[in-house]
């Protein structure tokens, strides 16, 4: 009789782990997932929202397959793309997405890129904590004779050329141009990580806009050219697809109270000293938070004011419709996308209001928004009509307006504690010259 466990999931309902799946899901890389929320802080805004890391990872290995199922793939195939789906997210921090900008400062890596060095057994995010029984990753990976290095390319979203075709090993099942599906069913513009925290988040924040009829995308997915790509009578669920992910970075991931939190917990893990900022992926949400109220002064401040929803205040918010005609202010916002150079501004604004520039925060939140998620703006799927294939594009104007479409309506905002907020805003409107 073979070893497998059913799996309850409040979103696709009871699915089975067996084989290759079952040995990854017990490993201490996975179960580090269950301490790290989905949406970071932003049970903050949607108290519901604390749903983790590992429940999302779990739907998307299942979201895979039952995608690989749909298009008739192979065993193997299939069981890559489970592998592959589970995976994708090993590498986030505490919090998710929180900490991202700062740790991709701190180490010149972002999420994935951390991913997939644990995946090939270079990182070892839990070197010196004795775990009784522990497996490596890659060791689980070669045993069922899965590629590894197809997996990372696929969490990577990294389709192949011609010349990676002919640089590779030809007993490798596969690698071939003809193959790039798989990479696109993990990371895509229609894939099964969006499909399923799209319908994940929608249901614990309990907000509607996440819905999607993933059935009929479902049922109309074909593979062309090798490539993932979706019939003409599917584009519908694809636009509703699509609008449900604008909507709900505007309405949940980048809601302003969730992004106060978020800059208050980054500020303040700014404050810890470590030699190797690798260690913080040792920490799943609480331990992190243990760590701050452990530390004095700044960090302890900020995590009891987060861990008792004390938040900072806005005190300037400056608009996209505000600047989006003025060259000279768009040019000094993108400068403060440098951490360096927007702490300088903070410290020059905060010395002329007489407070202490870890009070004074300021959000550029374009360039968090596509770290955190690269495919925002990208909406080339590819439509199979009849015998011809064409861009969404042709068949949507509402795929080409999402396109322009931002995820935010503010450029910049700048936060600060509530008693310092009149003295900030008026010390930051001399300093950057806003007419706000």
């Amino acid at each position: 009789m073979s070893n497998y466990k059913i799996i309850h999931d409040a979103i696709h309902g009871s699915f089975k782990f067996e084989g290759a799946t079952l040995r990854i899901l017990e490993t201490p890389e996975m179960q580090r997932l269950n301490g790290i929320k989905q949406l970071g802080l932003g049970y903050l805004v949607f108290p519901g929202a604390n749903h983790s890391r590992l429940e999302h990872s779990l739907g998307v290995g299942h979201m895979a397959g039952k995608m690989g199922e749909a298009l008739n793939l192979d065993r193997l195939e299939i069981e890559t793309l489970k592998v592959a789906g589970m995976l994708h997210d090993l590498g986030h921090s505490p919090f998710s997405h929180t900490l991202e900008y700062l740790l991709h400062e701190k180490t010149g890596m972002d999420h994935m890129e951390i991913t997939t060095n644990i995946i090939r057994g270079k990182l070892d995010i839990l070197e010196g904590l004795e775990i009784d029984g522990r497996e490596r990753i890659h060791e689980i990976i070669n045993d069922y004779g899965i590629d590894i290095d197809l997996v990372c390319r696929m969490i990577l979203g990294k389709e192949f050329r011609r010349l990676d075709i002919m640089n590779v090993d030809r007993g490798q099942q596969y690698f071939g141009e003809n193959k790039n599906y798989m990479v696109n069913i993990i990371s895509g513009p229609l894939d099964a990580d969006q499909i399923d925290y799209l319908l994940r988040d929608a249901h614990y924040t309990g907000v509607a806009h996440g819905m999607i009829d993933v059935y009929r995308i479902l049922n109309t997915l074909k593979i062309k050219n090798g490539e993932l790509m979706i019939d003409r009578k599917g584009v519908p669920a694809l636009e509703g697809m699509l609008v449900a992910r604008a909507l709900m970075y505007s309405s949940v991931y980048f809601h302003k109270t969730n992004r106060i939190g978020e800059l208050m917990l980054s500020r303040a893990v700014e404050e810890i000293e470590l030699d190797n900022w690798l260690e913080i992926y040792k920490y799943n949400d609480s331990e992190l938070l243990s760590v701050l109220l452990n530390q004095e002064g700044y960090p302890k401040e900020i995590a009891l004011r987060l861990k008792y929803r004390r938040l900072f205040k806005k005190a300037l918010v400056l608009r996209v419709d505000e600047v989006k005609d003025d060259e000279e202010t768009i040019n000094e916002l993108k400068k403060m996308n440098d951490l360096k150079m927007r702490r300088r501004i903070e410290k020059e604004i905060a010395d002329g209001a007489g407070v202490d520039s870890r009070y004074v925060l300021i959000d550029i939140p374009d360039n968090i928004a596509h770290l955190s998620e690269p495919r925002l703006n990208k909406t080339n799927v590819k439509i199979i009509d009849g015998k011809e294939i064409h861009e969404l594009s042709k068949y949507s104007p509402l795929a080409r307006a999402l396109q322009l479409r931002r995820v935010q309506n503010w450029a910049m905002m700048l936060i600060t504690k509530k008693e310092y907020v009149d003295k900030v805003r008026k010390e930051a409107n001399r300093i950057l010259s806003l007419k706000v």
